[in-house]
């Protein structure tokens, strides 16, 4: 085994450690730079709105990272706070009601809407399963995310052979962030057990991270058996 060991080039020896470094630091890099990225963005925006006398950085002198962050949780927290009882809805309903009649403004309002709804809906199954499609030819299998039954005028529509229809989203290796809509029938779907985490990690890697599976054991069935009558009984 030392003889095989010694065999490796000094060169591969450093190659495969700096990748295994890279492969290690990288993650953790883009993942801290991305937060205190966010972070900064934030501040940006809500700092400057922040009065004088009560920006805690003039009392401290120092700079606090984060601040304008926790101030837009706050405040956000507190409008959905207050847009739950009957002056908020108020206040609310008045502001969608103005917005409605800006052509314009109205179409992208209801559509973000619509969307902030659906995937913050504590019941939606939107891309809560991962699943297999026939795709782009037959016997070639793409992974997919589930969104949901097809809807409105689409499930009417595809629903008329009798054939209960599912929306999937189909995305591309390695930034699966864009990619294409499909109505696929029920029956045409292979249902997995993987996670959409999971299913992402897959597509991103270029399918060199699968996640790990253990097949169901079938239990047998225990057949009783039938316990003939004792003689004379």
């Amino acid at each position: 085994m030392a003889d095989k060991f010694d065999r490796i080039p000094v060169m591969t020896r450093l190659r495969n450690n700096f990748l295994t470094g890279l492969i290690i630091c990288a993650p953790l890099a883009i993942t801290i730079w991305l937060t205190f990225g966010f972070i900064r963005w934030a501040d940006s925006w809500v700092k400057p709105y922040i009065p004088t006398r009560y920006n805690p950085e003039n009392y401290l002198n120092i700079a606090m990272p984060g601040l304008g962050m926790l101030i837009a949780i706050l405040m956000i927290t507190m409008i959905g706070f207050l847009g739950k009882n009957l002056i908020g809805r108020s206040i609310v309903s008045f502001g969608e009601s103005v917005l409605h009649r800006m052509p314009l403004v109205r179409t992208i309002y209801k559509s973000l809407k619509q969307i902030f709804e659906t995937v913050l809906k504590e019941q939606s199954t939107s891309f809560k399963k991962c699943g297999l499609i026939e795709f782009p030819s037959p016997g070639t299998w793409a992974l997919v995310f589930i969104s949901g039954d097809a809807q409105g005028e689409i499930a009417a529509r595809l629903n008329e052979n009798g054939e209960e229809m599912i929306s999937v989203f189909l995305a591309p290796t390695p930034v699966p962030t864009a990619g294409f809509l499909m109505f696929v029938p029920r029956s045409k779907i292979i249902m997995l057990d993987m996670t959409p985490e999971e299913g992402a990690r897959l597509l991103i890697s270029g399918g060199l991270i699968a996640p790990d599976f253990k097949p169901k054991v079938v239990q047998p069935t225990i057949v009783p058996t039938a316990v003939s009558p004792r003689p004379g009984t």
